[in-house]
């Protein structure tokens, strides 16, 4: 894929994950990752919170909506590029940009900023 189109690939990815829903996201991450692996990077204990999310009967706190949609911005663009089992062997790898820690914990947290940086490293070979 030519610089340009991964380039739009990035402005469209953070357009899709600043409109969707977090219910949207939340439903979808589960899909991509497991409930496991998304209540891990939002920053909660229960994955009971995550379906709760994914089926709109509760709000997230702003911090674990962030990393929601920080992830689901990653996964949507990872996606674009391979399966969703090389998307969550992505999350949950030991990642060279992020000093060997996996994006799921870089996310978890806080270091959203260094993981979109990565994902889009990864997605342009760099």
């Amino acid at each position: 894929m030519a610089v340009l189109d991964a380039r739009d690939l990035v402005k469209a990815a953070n357009r899709q994950a600043i409109l969707t829903p977090v219910a949207d996201i939340a439903d979808y991450l589960q899909d991509v990752l497991g409930s496991r692996l998304v209540a891990y990077t939002a920053g909660v204990k229960d994955t009971k919170t995550v379906t709760r999310w994914a089926h709109g009967e509760a709000e997230a706190r702003q911090d674990s909506e962030e990393r929601l949609r920080t992830a689901y911005e990653i996964a949507y663009l990872l996606k674009e590029f391979d399966s969703p089992r090389v998307v969550k062997a992505w999350f949950i790898g030991l990642n060279p940009q992020l000093d060997d820690t996996s994006p799921a914990e870089a996310i978890h947290d806080g270091r959203l900023k260094d993981t979109l940086a990565a994902a889009r490293a990864f997605i342009t070979g760099g």
